[in-house]
């Protein structure tokens, strides 16, 4: 599937062929609740009424306020969720991201390869 263009322009959503969707964020970007909303509402339809494990791609982003972090509460259509940073900021990030208890199993990888392998033994168990 072809990503599609986060409302906003701050990212893309797809889902690939191996049954991941990729949410990947630009580097540099503040997200804001609005932002979160969009996202999900964007892996929501390239989901349909299935759920998926999700990859979050947010090495680089610039900033993720309160309100944004928030909205990480509110389920969608990940049936768990790795985030993916490189850098002490993007574990800063990922820390008030999982500590708002979001609605399935999320964890921070620094590695895109063991964050696919967690995600797709929910797949293959």
């Amino acid at each position: 599937m072809e990503a599609i263009a986060v409302d906003g322009g701050k990212g893309t959503v797809e889902l690939g062929a191996d049954g991941v969707i990729r949410l990947v964020w630009k580097p540099g970007v503040v997200l804001e609740a609005v932002d979160i909303h969009a996202a999900m509402a964007a892996v929501n339809e390239v989901a349909g009424a299935q759920e998926y494990p999700m990859l979050v791609d947010m090495e680089g982003v610039g900033a993720v306020t309160r309100q944004a972090r928030a909205v990480f509460s509110i389920p969608c259509a990940a049936s768990r969720v790795a985030l993916l940073g490189s850098g002490p900021v993007d574990r800063v990030l990922a820390t008030f991201i999982v500590g708002v208890s979001p609605p399935c199993s999320t964890r921070f990888f620094t590695s895109r390869e063991d964050a696919l392998k967690w995600l797709l033994q929910s797949l293959n168990p």
